[in-house]
């Protein structure tokens, strides 16, 4: 009870609870909208998830002085490629809420004049950005958790293995790309941080990929990307220890 006292006491903690509420709503939603007889519970639930998703607008009003403050710390990062990934990401990220807040102003009728399609897809276009460019520093730390147990596997395995008898161009392919996921997943697996970041990012993404008509995705399938993503931020949250570290 004292963890999630300290969880809900967070305006994170907070948000990513009205988040993982929100998609579900959207996901529940698109799951009963073909049943007959439930018209009913799908508007409920629409409206529930137009309720919670203006109650997180309130929550992220103050994010862009910490995407402010993340840009100055990624800036110091010591390895190259994620300091230019970060940084240019929390650039991203800070121009993001500036749109976002813009957006909160015109739907409350304080800047009524504001043209909400417009800053919705420059919304949109920034937060795609964010997240590829954070899924591009996550490609990098994989790959170099993958370098560390490809190391670790030679110094293990001194001899070179003998190709069986019968052994085909087919087989090794098949092996090669056997061996290459099973690297991943080893590699994601001693990393957990690293496993959920790269899911939250990944899950993230597909709903501005969707606004901006560059891969289209149903309902159902972006409440779920964002409920995983949401279960995901949940975590990060709850335990700080499981956030991806800067180097």
């Amino acid at each position: 009870m004292d963890a999630f006292t300290r969880f809900t006491n967070q305006t994170q903690g907070r948000d990513r609870l009205f988040r993982a509420t929100q998609y579900t709503c959207m996901l529940l939603r698109y799951l009963l909208e073909p049943k007959a007889g439930k018209e009913n519970v799908v508007m409920k639930l629409k409206k529930l998830e137009s309720s919670v998703s203006t109650g997180r607008k309130w929550f992220r009003l103050g994010n862009v002085v910490h995407a402010i403050q993340a840009t100055q710390q990624s800036i110091h990062a010591t390895a190259l490629v994620p300091r230019l990934c970060l940084t240019l990401a929390n650039l991203n990220r800070v121009v993001y809420f500036i749109c976002d807040t813009i957006l909160w102003v015109r739907s409350v009728g304080l800047a009524s004049h504001v043209n909400k399609e417009k800053w919705r897809m420059w919304a949109a276009r920034h937060y795609c950005c964010f997240l590829l460019l954070s899924l591009a520093r996550d490609l990098y730390e994989i790959s170099l958790q993958m370098e560390q147990a490809t190391r670790d596997g030679a110094e293990r395995e001194k001899s070179p293995p003998q190709d069986p008898p019968g052994y085909s161009v087919a087989d090794e392919e098949t092996e090669w790309l056997q061996s290459f996921l099973l690297l991943v997943f080893r590699s994601l697996r001693k990393h957990p941080p690293l496993l959920l970041d790269t899911v939250k990012n990944f899950c993230d993404i597909l709903n501005p990929l969707d606004q901006l008509g560059i891969y289209k995705s149903n309902p159902g399938i972006i409440g779920l990307g964002g409920l995983v993503s949401s279960l995901a931020g949940i975590i990060i949250v709850a335990y700080p220890h499981m956030k991806l570290k800067t180097q």
